[in-house]
């Protein structure tokens, strides 16, 4: 399978009008075969649709609109097997298409375009396109989330330091931070599912910008290629590509979430922090130092998030000064949706496959968990119960921290005599706001990192996760 560019029916849409060829330069300029032959099962999809449409429009009959089922079922299976040859000169996949069928079947095959515009046809090839993508990459998402979910089961009970300013702030299980993902990617896969239900609506039979005088039956059409509802104004149905810029901006956000796991992970498989360690089949080494072990599937996908933006601005900027209905910098929109199709579907599988081989340094969590400073807010909230306003006690436990900081001794290791200068509420019993175990287990709120609490969303998830489409 490739793409000439050479000039044989280049004039089949130009035919009548046009005194001069087209020039050379512009053909190069303006095709899109290059890339919207991936749309070419979705264009075939609508095309047995519609060819149904006309015949019960009196525009075909029965046998030939099987002539051009068969013949669009042939060249499928050639696009399919790559022997199919795209023509750069046609421009894009409907006329390439559309061409190939009239070679095959002759006239019958110049049928298939009556009340049809190039402009209905692209709108509904990318919507089908796009339901297709959204029910892989929502799987994705949910796979990804199984290896979380995994992942935090597999360490259920280690401990690290939860950070705010990238400080380090209170003790967390590490099952509860990998949580957080599983819930933003949820919240990713709901915005695919918003997204793919709004697009739920045909845009075919609004031809090219005011339907026409051969009257489909749309109805038909939808219950055909699966859409429950139809476009209800012909110049918004060629011209939206508001699910377009939904489903990037919905990439965009998927982007910005694996941007930040890429950064825990880029940060926790450092020497400074040591939390994480992954395998050599997810890490490079360096051309020059060869103690390096370099985490570049997160460093790839932190990057990677640019494009997605990016694709998401294009289009954007693009839509933003059109005049209705469709125009030709509508083109634009396939090479963005491709490529943040593209870049997302192959980060997610990575990740799920990457976080599924790697290992936790146990010793190295409890180490940095362990700091006794992580709790001076328990400290203080200690000094609450025993009656003293939390304002007031924010105030004497920060005297004590630096009190502690003074003597270099860890905060759980200030004499209770020195504590009761700073305050008299302080009693022997303050000794057991320092023990780790029991100050995570004390986090009991909603959504708060106790074991039980994460054991049951663990509990949850798993089967949230079993029952997912």
């Amino acid at each position: 399978m490739g793409v000439v560019r050479s000039a044989v029916d280049r004039s089949v849409i130009r035919r009548g009008r046009f005194a001069e060829e087209t020039s050379a330069l512009l053909r190069v300029y303006t095709e899109s075969i290059s890339y919207d032959w991936r749309l070419y099962r979705h264009d075939i999809q609508g095309s047995l649709a519609h060819a149904k449409a006309l015949v019960a429009a009196g525009i075909l009959t029965e046998e030939e609109r099987l002539l051009i089922e068969k013949g669009l079922l042939e060249i499928q299976a050639e696009i399919d097997r790559k022997e199919f040859t795209f023509d750069a000169s046609l421009e894009d996949i409907h006329m390439n298409i559309e061409v190939a069928l009239i070679r095959r079947i002759g006239s019958v095959g110049a049928k298939l375009h009556t009340a049809r515009s190039r402009n209905d046809q692209v709108a509904l090839d990318l919507r089908l396109y796009l339901r297709e993508a959204i029910t892989r990459l929502r799987k994705q998402c949910a796979n990804l989330q199984c290896s979380l979910v995994g992942f935090a089961c597999r360490h259920s009970s280690v401990c690290i330091p939860g950070y705010t300013h990238l400080q380090r702030a209170q003790p967390v299980l590490l099952a509860h931070h990998l949580l957080a993902y599983t819930e933003m990617l949820a919240r990713d896969r709901s915005r695919l599912n918003d997204c793919m239900e709004r697009m739920d609506e045909l845009p075919l039979g609004s031809g090219a910008i005011s339907g026409s005088t051969i009257v489909l039956d749309r109805k038909l059409l939808a219950r055909e290629l699966g859409f429950s509802r139809i476009t209800q104004n012909s110049m918004d149905a060629v011209s939206d590509r508001d699910f377009a810029c939904e489903f990037l901006s919905a990439l965009a956000i998927l982007g910005m979430h694996l941007s930040r796991l890429s950064e825990d992970i880029v940060l926790w498989v450092s020497e400074e922090f040591g939390f994480l360690e992954l395998s050599d089949r997810h890490t490079t080494g360096s051309s020059l130092m060869p103690q390096k072990k370099n985490p570049d599937v997160a460093e790839l996908t932190r990057g990677k998030t640019g494009r997605l933006y990016g694709n998401l601005f294009s289009l954007l900027t693009t839509l933003k000064g059109l005049p209705m209905t469709y125009n030709r910098d509508i083109q634009e929109d396939k090479e963005a949706v491709f490529d943040s199709l593209d870049t997302a579907s192959m980060a997610l599988p990575i990740f799920e496959e990457m976080l599924d081989a790697a290992r936790v340094r146990e010793d190295r969590a409890a180490a940095a968990a362990g700091d006794p400073i992580l709790l001076a807010t328990d400290l203080a909230d200690y000094l609450v119960l025993k009656g003293l306003p939390f304002r007031q006690a924010h105030e004497v436990v920060g005297r004590i921290v630096t009190m502690a900081f003074q003597l270099s001794v860890p905060l759980s290791q200030i004499p209770l005599q020195q504590l009761r200068v700073v305050s008299p509420l302080f009693g022997a019993d303050v000794e057991a706001v320092f023990n780790l175990q029991q100050a995570v287990a004390r986090r009991l709120a909603i959504g708060a990192p106790a074991p039980a609490n994460v054991e049951e969303r663990l509990t949850y998830w798993k089967n949230a996760l079993r029952e997912s489409p």
